[in-house]
């Protein structure tokens, strides 16, 4: 019985791996018609689509692909100054921004945690009061959501929009650096990044350089200058939310300051 039992475990182990290694040669695969065909569409995309659908009921989308060519050299400085600024040198990953970007995490939980608990502590205190007036008590605060920094390459950012989800885990993260090794081994720089310039996101419903420089400037993505250029590459992280701000203090400043490194960027 103990020995069936085994047998039908490394069975199903063995599935699972078969299972496993089909999907990375078929990521491989798709990866490998990118040298020659353009990606029409990103898992982030068509996850997009499906919200847009959801909850406007309408799809306002804009996307046009753009050769590496017909792509303003601004741009791309700007966003590797911005994102990735070891892009050209780097096989994929960047460890020790990984590792940077995990301690300023954990800070940031931190802070967010005793920041919460504080304000826990005084509502409890206020519900109190409210309780011996015989008052309705106040309604909770909101609570603080720690800033979340990340560490990604573009490469690494590319492999996460082409395939994979939007959640946080550890699995999720190594399928992330597998694709991310698979990308840098099959493509050279200047096609990964005219793949990822074509694709991300730069507001809801825009999505790739040509359509965020008309969005934004009125103008073909060809015709960046440095200023455009950098304020779009600020956008990147958040650009739903600075979309709607589009005159920030911290866009404002950010942008000048990839301004001043872009002379600087190794166009691959």
């Amino acid at each position: 019985m103990k020995a069936s039992w085994r047998r039908t475990l490394l069975r199903a182990l063995g599935l699972l791996a078969l299972s496993w290694l089909a999907l990375q040669l078929f990521w491989f695969g798709r990866i490998a018609l990118m040298t020659t065909i353009d990606p029409q569409s990103t898992s982030f995309e068509r996850s997009e689509i499906w919200r847009l659908l959801v909850e406007k009921h309408r799809l306002p989308w804009s996307q046009q692909w753009r050769d590496y060519d017909a792509i303003s050299d601004q741009l791309k400085r700007a966003v590797i100054a911005s994102e990735d600024s070891n892009f050209a040198e780097h096989s994929g990953v960047e460890w020790d921004a990984i590792e940077k970007a995990w301690e300023r995490n954990q800070k940031a939980e931190a802070r967010a945690e005793k920041v919460n608990e504080a304000l826990e502590r005084r509502e409890k205190q206020a519900q109190a009061r409210a309780q011996n007036r015989g008052a309705t008590p106040p309604p909770p605060a909101r609570r603080v959501q720690p800033s979340i920094f990340g560490g990604s390459t573009i490469t690494q950012q590319l492999a996460k929009n082409l395939f994979l989800s939007g959640e946080r885990s550890i699995l999720r993260k190594g399928q992330e650096f597998l694709i991310t090794f698979m990308l840098e081994a099959v493509l050279d720089k200047p096609r990964i990044l005219e793949i990822y310039l074509n694709h991300v996101e730069w507001g809801e419903g825009i999505f790739g350089a040509e359509a965020a420089a008309r969005r934004h400037f009125q103008i073909d993505a060809r015709r960046l200058g440095p200023a455009q250029a950098a304020r779009l590459a600020v956008m990147l992280p958040a650009p739903k939310r600075f979309e709607k701000s589009p005159q920030s203090a911290y866009l404002v400043g950010r942008s000048a300051t990839v301004v001043v490194r872009m002379p600087a960027v190794e166009l691959p």
